[in-house]
């Protein structure tokens, strides 16, 4: 917009900035200094004549589009209403002195809006279809009604009663009033179609006729897909029957108002998350502050200024792509989730169904495995070699998931199997360095794991072990003196995987006969109770990594 400013009326528009303070119920007219009405009709009445004069002149041009017609009757039947309001609002012998200043105020200000918007959209299209030879006269029409509202304020805001947005000040937030010498250039929107987000379905609540038609085809205009309601009761009806992304809402409707409508939406579970702007033709603080607290986005004083509407909805609906886009993320996280703990849910019931059945005989054996919620990577195993040498294994793959209980798996059907070339699985260390050959962590995903492995040889109830990184076994034993003896067993050396040239050596531990292992105090001790002991001290069943406890009883 380009403004041509000359130096008159700058007193009377300095006069109309008003003075602070709180906001208090209107005053009638009967309280402030008597009005002269007949010099108030003249001063309303002669940009309205500007108006009606101007608009006449257009309706005398030749070959004038039928859709500019239309536009300019509906300009001329503003004009004429505005003179009629005037007629019965300010006659000496009908004026009211109980009237309510404000909503008198609302009554005249709706017409001269439909005046200044389609003047405002006549303008654009006459530019963009190359009849600029109208745009003067339109300009004309615009600048005489912006006069009328500040002289509509300057004659009816009382001076002791703030307004806290007059006229004069909607330069912030709508047309600028002008002053005798601006003129205004309205460029019609450039690069529509690049504009971002000028795509969506708005609805548009207003129960004035000509407000919605206004407001619709400004906004089709730009792309937008726009729905009408006529009333607010409507307006909850299609907004729960329809998706929308954007509500425009008219604070004064005849059924319930703007301000019920925005709380039944944001009272309701459905509808709270459409953003709404609201819309009217009172601009108080107190009905802005209002709006904001019962959840509008925002609010829009008419009549609009075209660059303030369509960047003002512009940010809501990219506020709201944001939070759309948001809640998708969030909803397919929560799916994710979801599908991966039902993943590593079965992959924990495989691992578990790959475990050794509990053993009783020369050698028993019983443990307990509670996969972490990420499933940790842990796998044990034992089993005879032969006759006389029978194997225990335990060991933990670095970091969660799938992939680790893979890895885990492949280990252990490696020495269930015993599948390692050129390895005796009666050494222990021999075991060790044929795994650390066998799975080099760059080979799987650059994960690697701790072992422990030992062979327990029943004809001399020798225990041979070698260990990898991993956390020592426990031996324990019944002295002559009925004390238990508890021993670590474990060799030093690094983790499965990480170092080629790693070297791992074993070390033996004499189990003891067989009456020193068979006492109660010993036999008392069972894996379950061990995890109960964890959970509590923890405070919770859900374990960070991997619980395995595996029992071996050497009888």
């Amino acid at each position: 917009m380009k403004a041509h400013r000359s130096k008159s009326r700058g007193k009377s528009r300095r006069s109309q900035r008003s003075a602070s303070g709180s906001v208090k119920a209107t005053p009638a007219v009967s309280e402030r200094p008597k009005l002269d009405l007949s010099k108030i009709r003249h001063a309303l009445r002669t940009p309205i004549n500007h108006i009606i004069g101007y608009c006449e002149m257009l309706q005398e041009e030749e070959k004038l589009p039928v859709s500019f017609q239309k536009d300019l009757q509906r300009i001329h039947d503003g004009g004429r209403q505005l003179l009629s309001l005037i007629s019965e609002y300010f006659d000496e012998e009908k004026f009211s002195a109980k009237r309510d200043l404000h909503q008198l105020y609302h009554e005249l200000r709706t017409p001269v809006n439909h005046v200044i918007g389609y003047a405002e959209m006549l303008a654009e299209e006459a530019e963009s279809v190359g009849r600029k030879k109208y745009v003067p006269d339109l300009q004309k029409i615009r600048d005489a009604a912006l006069t009328w509202l500040a002289l509509m304020e300057e004659h009816l805001i009382p001076p002791n009663v703030k307004r806290d947005q007059s006229a004069a000040d909607l330069a912030l937030t709508g047309p600028a009033i002008p002053e005798p010498g601006i003129s205004f250039h309205i460029a019609p929107p450039k690069n529509a179609h690049l504009a971002p987000f000028e795509q969506g379905s708005l609805l548009i609540v207003d129960d004035d006729e000509a407000n919605r038609e206004m407001l619709a085809r400004r906004l089709r205009r730009y792309g937008y897909t726009v729905n009408i309601a006529t009333s607010g009761l409507e307006a909850l009806r299609r907004l729960r029957a329809e998706k929308f992304d954007l509500a425009l809402l008219d604070m004064i409707m005849p059924d319930i108002d703007g301000f019920q409508v925005l709380a039944k939406m944001k009272a309701d579970a459905t509808l709270q998350h459409v953003p709404v702007i609201m819309i009217s033709a009172l601009d108080q603080e107190y009905g802005i502050a209002r709006c904001i607290e019962l959840g509008a986005e925002d609010y829009l004083a008419k009549p609009f200024n075209p660059v303030f509407l369509r960047a003002r909805i512009g940010a809501c609906l990219e506020k709201k792509h944001l939070r759309d886009r948001e809640q998708e993320t969030y909803r397919a996280l929560v799916e994710s989730q979801k599908k991966l703990a039902a993943e590593l849910a079965e992959a924990a019931t495989y691992v578990k169904s790959l475990l050794p059945h509990p053993l009783q005989g020369a050698v028993s054996a019983e443990w307990c495995f509670h996969p972490s919620t990420q499933l940790g990577g842990d796998a044990f195993g034992y089993h005879w070699l032969d006759d006389n040498h029978f194997a225990i294994y335990l060991l933990d793959v670095c970091g969660h998931g799938v992939g680790a209980a893979l890895l885990s798996v492949s280990v252990s059907d490696v020495l269930r199997s015993e599948t390692l070339p050129a390895t005796d699985f009666r050494n222990p260390a021999a075991v060790l360095a044929s795994l650390n050959r066998t799975f080099k962590m760059e080979n799987h995903n650059n994960m690697y794991f701790t072992a422990w492995y030992g062979v327990y040889n029943k004809s001399n109830r020798e225990l041979v072990y070698a260990s990898g990184g991993h956390p020592p076994a426990i031996l324990v034993v019944e002295n002559k003196t009925d004390a238990l003896e508890v021993s670590e067993l474990r060799t030093r050396a690094p983790a499965i995987g990480c170092f080629d040239d790693a070297t791992f050596t074993s070390a033996s531990a004499p189990v003891g006969p067989d009456d020193l292992t068979r006492s109660a105090k010993a036999g008392d001790w069972h894996p379950a109770r061990s995890l109960q002991f964890v959970q509590q001290l923890r405070g919770s069943e859900t374990l960070e990594d991997d619980f395995s406890l595996v029992k071996i009883s050497f009888n």
